[in-house]
C-alpha cells in the first residue's frame, strides 16, 4: 500500500535518513558503546533545553514522565492546570496516583494565565503544579514565561511542565524559566516514533524527589539522575531511539536552532493563511494560537466556515495526506493540520494543494 503522509499532530512523518539511524546495529545498553553515544547528546541536549541540568531519555510515551513526576514530586497536593483534552487528563491521573489534586479549569480554546495560577498558589495549599506548554487537542499555546515568572514568588511549589508538541520547535530556555521538570515525547516537533521521552529536573526537584517514599522505580527521578552521571538510564533503553535521537540532533543544530524555529513559524503561518484563504477561523483565543500545528474552528465556536470534516479527511487521504478530524469533544467541530518536525514551505504547499482540491469537492 502507497505511504500517506502524516500531517496529524503525532506521530508525524518520520524520515528515511531517521529511520536509517534507527535501525543501527545493536550494542549493550551496559557497554561503553552505549555510554559513548549518550555522551555524545547530553550536550547537544543541554544546548537545545538552554540547560547546565543532564537531560534524561525515558523508554516511555511522554505520560510515563507525567505519571512519574506526579509520584516524586506531590507530597501535600498538585494544582492541574487544565485547558484541553490532554491537560485535562493530568488531573485524572494525578488522583489515579493517590494524590490530593485541584482543577484549575479554563474553557477549550482559552489559555491557562499567570494571573489565575497566582490565584490558586496564594492559598498555600499545593506543592506542585502541572501545565502543558501547547495543549495539542486546541492547538492552544499557554504563555509559558509568565507562568513560570511565578515560581520566585512559589520558590517551594514544583512547575512540572509538558511540551511533547513544542520541544524542539520554538524556544524552550529550561534554566531562565526556573522550572522544575520540563518533558517530552519523540513522536512529535522531534520527529522520531513514538516511545522514547526527554526530559530534564531543577535541582530542587531532584532533592524533593528523594524525600518521596512511594515513587516507584521506572519512573524514579533520583534513580535518571544517578545513572545519567554515568551516561546511562535506570532500566534498558531503547537502543534504536537513541541512536535516532543522535542522528535528529545533528540535523537540528546543522540546520541552527534559530533556522528551525523560523521554519516552524513560517510552516505555522502558512497553515493559518490556508485556513483564511477558505473562509474559516481559528479554534483558539487570539493570540495564543500553537506554532506547531492549527486548530481549525469548523463550527465549535460562531463564525467561520463550516464543511463535513470526515470526507475533508477522506479526500486528502486519497492524494496521499493525513489531516486529523478534530480530538475529544470538538472531533468534528475542528480540524487540525500539523505543520512539526521536518516539514518545510515545500511539503506544506504540496498538503495545500491536496486540502484545495479536495476543498472543491465538498
Amino acid at each position: 500500500m502507497a505511504h500517506v503522509k502524516l500531517y496529524i499532530p503525532g506521530p508525524v512523518e518520520v524520515s528515511e535518513k531517521t529511520f536509517k539511524a534507527f535501525s543501527s546495529p545493536m550494542i549493550g545498553h551496559r557497554g561503553q558503546g552505549f555510554k559513548d553515544l549518550y555522551a555524545k547528546i547530553q550536550p547537544q541536549l543541554q544546548q537545545l533545553l538552554s540547560t547546565k541540568q543532564l537531560v534524561y531519555l525515558s523508554t516511555s510515551s511522554a505520560w510515563g514522565i507525567m505519571e512519574g513526576a506526579i509520584r516524586n514530586l506531590v507530597g501535600k497536593k498538585v494544582l492541574n492546570c487544565m485547558c484541553g483534552a490532554f491537560s485535562d487528563k493530568w488531573f485524572d491521573v494525578s488522583k489515579r496516583c493517590g494524590k490530593e489534586a485541584e482543577a484549575l479549569q479554563v474553557p477549550w480554546g482559552s489559555p491557562i494565565r499567570a494571573e489565575d495560577v497566582d490565584q490558586k498558589l496564594a492559598t498555600g495549599q499545593f506543592d506542585a503544579l502541572t501545565v502543558i506548554h501547547n495543549e495539542t487537542s486546541t492547538g492552544v499555546m499557554s504563555p509559558i514565561a509568565e507562568i513560570a515568572a511565578l515560581k520566585k514568588k512559589y520558590s517551594d511549589v514544583m512547575f512540572i511542565v509538558d511540551s511533547v508538541s513544542s520541544m524542539t520547535a520554538v524556544p524552550l530556555q529550561f534554566d531562565a524559566l526556573g522550572i522544575d521538570v520540563l518533558l517530552a515525547g519523540t513522536q512529535k516537533a522531534f520527529a522520531l516514533p513514538p516511545g522514547f521521552a526527554v526530559f530534564v529536573c531543577s535541582p530542587a526537584a531532584l532533592a524533593k524527589a528523594a524525600t518521596a517514599k512511594d515513587r516507584g522505580y521506572y519512573f524514579d527521578l533520583v534513580e535518571f539522575q544517578k545513572n545519567a552521571e554515568q551516561n546511562m538510564t535506570p532500566s534498558t533503553p531503547s537502543i534504536a531511539h537513541t541512536y535516532a535521537l543522535s542522528a535528529k540532533l545533528d540535523e537540528f543544530f546543522a540546520e541552527g536552532l534559530e533556522n528551525r524555529y523560523a521554519r516552524h513559524r513560517k510552516t505555522n503561518q502558512m497553515t493559518r493563511d490556508w485556513a483564511a484563504r477558505h473562509g474559516f477561523t481559528l479554534f483558539p483565543e487570539k493570540g495564543f494560537e500553537s506554532l506547531t500545528l492549527t486548530c481549525v474552528n469548523n463550527g465549535a465556536k460562531p463564525g467561520g466556515r463550516v464543511v463535513d470534516v470526515a470526507k475533508l479527511q477522506k479526500l486528502t487521504k486519497d492524494q496521499g495526506f493525513l489531516i486529523d478530524g478534530g480530538y475529544g469533544k470538538i472531533k468534528g467541530t475542528t480540524f487540525r493540520i500539523s505543520n512539526m518536525g521536518d516539514e518545510t514551505e515545500g511539503t506544506m504547499s504540496q498538503l495545500f494543494a491536496a486540502m484545495d482540491n479536495a476543498m472543491k469537492q465538498l
